[in-house]
């Protein structure tokens, strides 16, 4: 019995014993970590409703995920080298398991969503005070005891998610450090751009999935099961809308507990690709592992500092950093804020634009990266090539990228606040006059948000602004009636909601999509030969330092700022901000979509330009090294295999120059 049970744990052990199944569970941990970011994102909206917080907040929350990372991305690059790399991701993807939890924890502490409305969910009640009613002596505001106001808000209910996003950016942090350079260890250099490139794909494949869990939650109503939703006078489309966000992170929450299991099974270290079933190849891989061990014991601090020096001192290392921090921040405010500037300027629901991204982004950014991989695979293509190649996709991306200016739509016309009752542009950001003499005498209340549209094609915010008289029917189906600010040939009615855009601005998204597409093909094929360049460029024993580093330094020059700022700017361009139940201001209801569009492509614009300066440099640079016989990554894996041969026979020796300057040169690789 003892020897079954043995060659069964054997057997056991070297499945998980080959680098393929571990770039295979580490892809199923991109898929799971960007899975979740993505849904994150999507689901940003439907917070920003939940809670009533402006965008900046919105963007604190999402930066707080780089927070968490920042905290120990040096540490865990580093210290994690001298560790159980596997196991130390795996303990990461349970501790994004734990975030998930935490930031649905929220919908279970407050009560029932209550959106803004003056609007009577029935028409057969008593009360009909959201309707244009001469000689009212008393306003429509409530009056409340504050000790009972300060009870019942719930909107500092955020910090639970802007935690739970934390502790979901601290369990992130080994994963794509220590699982890159675990490959890079173990796995052959022309087959590390195809593993890239997987593991790449696996970072779309999980906002694919995301993207379409959010677009499910979005459309499905917040407090489903608990309220009747035939009572709701809001639709998706409406900006008070709030979906169902909670459901996604209890799935995601599952997903990332499961994909941690399997790294708990993997070794600390791998023979080298290719020479599982050689015998000397194993013997000169365990006798490197042991030299490696009695360098750890010698000290595990020594060489931390000189690390860093090294890394500081390389300038193409340095340059690419520079150009990360720009991409990036384009980067994460696009794929942040893009579901929110699709809704403002296009008059989509929150739950169409994420599916839109789902379905025409993503997909072929998936592709676009599995090509560029198997590019640099096939053609062998040397570093200065793949330079180049990057460079010059990426420079036609960005040059399609201008495209989007031309694809615009203007604000939708609401009366009192983008364009008078007389149908004449209003000056924006001024102190518009909602009031009217259609208006004057219904004792309306001037700051909530009821939109409803008028048979002349004019939105006006809330019904008694219209001058609506009558309503028939219930819930979304409500039909106002004898509106005195409508003046057409129908009978003067409005139904609920803002009025809905031409078709030339339908035209004008579909456009949009499709060039897309085109710029989602470059950017995806220009990001492995980059990567690549990226890679090469650093020590082999300082590998996982340096893309910690770089990886520490997109995080708090990009991902945090970013998107704080990039929101505080989204705020200045709100027209109308919405007003929560106790009298302070909500989330914003409606931006001018001019300024929005400025805002969104013009910053995005001159960061991307930006960037092309240290990327010529970084050309410049290039040429200027020789690499040895600017070889490619194929040719480059003899001689670091017969160097490491040297080193293990001559363990007590001390280098030559000769191995020195080899050493030297495939660090300039």
């Amino acid at each position: 019995m003892g020897e079954p049970e043995q060659r069964i744990a054997t057997h056991g052990v070297r499945c998980f014993g080959k680098i393929k199944m571990f770039l295979m569970a580490l892809t199923c941990a991109y898929i799971s970590k960007s899975f979740s970011g993505a849904y994150v994102n999507s689901m940003l909206i439907q917070i920003e409703r939940q809670f009533g917080i402006p965008t900046s907040i919105v963007g604190l929350i999402n930066g707080s995920f780089e927070i968490g990372n920042v905290l120990l991305i040096i540490f865990v690059s580093y210290f994690g080298m001298k560790l159980h790399r596997p196991i130390v991701i795996g303990v990461g993807c349970a501790i994004m398991s734990l975030g998930c939890f935490i930031i649905s924890l929220p919908h279970f502490l407050m009560g029932r969503y209550e959106y803004e409305t003056t609007i009577s969910p029935t028409s057969n009640l008593s009360s009909n005070s959201f309707l244009c009613m001469e000689n009212r002596s008393q306003t429509l505001n409530p009056t409340q005891d504050p000790a009972e106001c300060i009870r019942e808000m719930k909107s500092l209910m955020w910090i639970y998610v802007l935690v739970g996003n934390i502790i979901r950016g601290i369990g992130e942090t080994p994963i794509t450090p220590l699982g890159i350079s675990y490959i890079e260890d173990f796995a052959k250099s022309e087959n590390s751009p195809l593993y890239i490139g997987i593991l790449e794909t696996g970072k779309i494949i999980g906002p694919i999935i995301g993207v379409f869990l959010g677009s499910f939650c979005a459309s499905i109503y917040v407090d489903t099961g608990s309220v009747n939703t035939d009572d709701l006078t809001i639709t998706p489309n409406d900006t008070r809308w709030v979906g169902a966000w909670w459901i996604g992170f209890l799935v995601c929450a599952a997903i990332n507990i499961l994909t941690s299991i399997p790294f708990f099974f993997f070794p600390k270290k791998l023979p080298k690709e290719g020479f599982q079933n050689n015998v000397d190849g194993i013997e000169s891989a365990r006798e490197k592992n042991r030299e490696k061990a009695k360098e750890e014991t010698r000290g595990i601090t020594e060489d931390f500092f000189p690390f860093m020096k090294s890394l500081s001192s390389n300038p193409i290392y340095m340059l690419f950093i520079l150009i990360s921090v720009l991409q990036i921040s384009v980067f994460n405010n696009t794929f942040t804020f893009l579901p929110k500037y699709l809704e403002q300027q296009y008059g989509k629901s929150s739950a169409e634009t994420i599916s839109l991204i789902g379905l025409y982004m993503l997909p072929v950014t998936c592709i676009g990266y599995l090509t560029g991989g198997f590019i640099m695979k096939k053609f062998k293509i040397t570093v200065k090539k793949a330079a180049y190649l990057a460079f010059c996709l990426s420079l036609s991306e960005y040059i399609l990228n201008f495209g989007y200016f031309l694809f615009t739509c203007d604000n939708v016309p609401v009366a009192g606040l983008t364009i008078s009752y007389e149908r004449v542009q209003n000056h924006l950001y001024v102190e518009n006059n909602v009031l009217a003499d259609c208006n004057t005498g219904c004792n309306c209340v001037t700051n909530t948000w009821d939109p409803v549209c008028g048979d002349n094609g004019l939105a006006y915010m809330t019904p008694c602004l219209a001058g609506c008289e009558e309503s028939v029917g219930t819930g979304t189906h409500m039909v106002f009636q004898n509106c005195h600010c409508i003046r057409s040939s129908g009978n003067s009615s409005a139904v609920l909601g803002l009025c809905k855009k031409g078709p030339d601005c339908v035209k004008k998204l579909q456009y949009l999509l499709i060039t897309s597409v085109f710029l989602s093909v470059f950017y995806s094929l220009s990001a492995i030969p980059g990567y690549m360049v990226f890679l090469r460029c650093i020590k082999s024993e300082e590998k996982s330092l340096g893309v910690g580093l770089h990886a520490f330094c997109i995080r708090v020059f990009a991902g945090i700022p970013a998107p704080i700022y990039f929101g505080a700017l989204i705020d200045r361009t709100c027209l109308h901000w919405g007003t929560q139940k106790c009298g302070d201001p909500g989330s914003c209801r409606m931006y001018d979509v001019n300024s929005f569009r400025h805002v969104f492509l013009g910053l995005n614009t001159a960061l991307r330009g930006a960037s092309y300066l240290p990327s010529f440099f970084i050309l410049i640079l290039l040429r200027k090294f020789q690499f040895p016989g600017d070889m490619d990554s194929s040719q480059t894996e003899l001689p670091e295999m017969k160097l490491t041969e040297k080193e293990n026979e001559c363990t007590d020796v001390h280098r030559s120059p000769k191995v020195e300057n080899i050493r030297e040169l495939k660090t300039k690789l």
